[in-house]
């Protein structure tokens, strides 16, 4: 073992890991810029565009949760829709039915989806690879019909669903519901993100990355698997919970029909798309599921499914690592720009 750390350069070292870090995160001027623009948006475009963009952030949300599961621990779920429903619903439920702020039902929402995610971890130990996406897929398959069912219609409106109150801006701010609805998002969007950043950066986050990319050796070294499969299952699904709570409130709508395999495998496509492991790339990958349905419903209102798989095959063609490939490159282009 130690002829083999001999042989490699120390210099290496630093170099492996800087580029590490900088392919899990922005660099903090970047971050400044974004945040910058997507302050200012809101205040240059019309209504529907501000509602877009906040769809964009609330699916960014559920994709960075998705990361956390499979790029963070390496675990596979199509099932993340059952919890962006659940989410959805226990938001709208307590809204509706419980004449609660709409801001309480976050936090709301988010533990009672890290219960169910944490208590669905425990079967999935004994599930990897094909056979754990299998056991999700019969989640996000079952969500909607258990949506449906009498016994619960009261609460959750059965097939007809529940229509949800849009807030106004608090303290008498003369902006839109979709403005404040906007910067509402942004700002929970900025929490979850430093949060899951942090968290992957802690001790807890390396102990899943361990078990992603060697279950033995992490096991080996006193990693407890069990604790940590299920507290990324719990993690990824209290924060798609969240997501699941703004889009109701942003929607202003939910029914069962809303939350069927189609979202999960869009979830799974933003982050295919944004960059396995890569943060940042869940917004891109969100921006992508949100916005290219659109283009190529312009392009061929009959063919958009067509068009849309046309670019989605050109996008893995031509970027097979997504976003961060990209960032990846114009990080590169611009260095060699600014070498005299």
């Amino acid at each position: 073992m130690s002829t083999v750390q001999e042989s490699v350069p120390a210099a290496a070292v630093p170099t492996v890991n800087a580029t590490a870090r900088k392919s899990s995160t922005l660099g903090r001027t970047t971050s400044l810029i974004v945040l910058a623009v997507m302050l200012i948006m809101p205040l240059f475009v019309r209504n529907f565009i501000i509602f877009q963009v906040t769809m964009v952030l609330i699916y960014g949300i559920a994709v960075l949760a998705l990361n956390i599961l499979t790029g963070g621990s390496g675990q596979f779920s199509l099932g993340q829709s059952a919890f962006f429903a659940i989410g959805a619903y226990a938001a709208a439920i307590l809204i509706e039915h419980g004449n609660v702020n709409y801001a309480l039902t976050l936090p709301i929402a988010g533990v009672i989806c890290f219960i169910f995610g944490f208590l669905f971890g425990f079967p999935a130990l004994r599930l990897s690879g094909i056979y754990l996406a299998l056991a999700t897929y019969a989640l996000a398959v079952a969500m909607p019909q258990l949506l449906k069912l009498g016994v619960i219609e009261h609460w959750t409106g059965g097939v007809q669903g529940l229509v949800v109150t849009k807030p106004d801006a608090p303290f008498g701010l003369p902006i839109s519901q979709d403005m404040w609805l906007y910067y509402f998002t942004l700002a929970v969007t900025l929490a979850i993100y430093i949060a899951s950043t942090n968290l992957l950066k802690s001790r807890s986050g390396r102990a899943m990355m361990a078990i992603r990319d060697n279950e033995i050796a992490a096991s080996a070294m006193g990693v407890d698997i069990s604790l940590y499969k299920t507290l990324a299952f719990g993690i990824s699904a209290g924060i798609t919970g969240v997501a699941g709570a703004l889009g109701a409130i942003a929607v202003q709508f939910v029914a069962p029909d809303s939350y069927t395999f189609t979202l999960a495998i869009a979830l799974f496509l933003g982050m295919v798309v944004g960059g396995v492991g890569w943060l940042p790339g869940s917004f891109a990958g969100a921006a992508f599921i949100v916005f290219v349905p659109n283009i190529a419903e312009g392009i061929s209102k009959g063919l958009s499914g067509a068009f849309f798989g046309v670019l989605l095959f050109i996008v893995i063609y031509l970027v097979p690592h997504g976003a961060r490939q990209v960032a990846i490159l114009a990080e590169s282009l611009f260095n060699k720009m600014k070498k005299p």
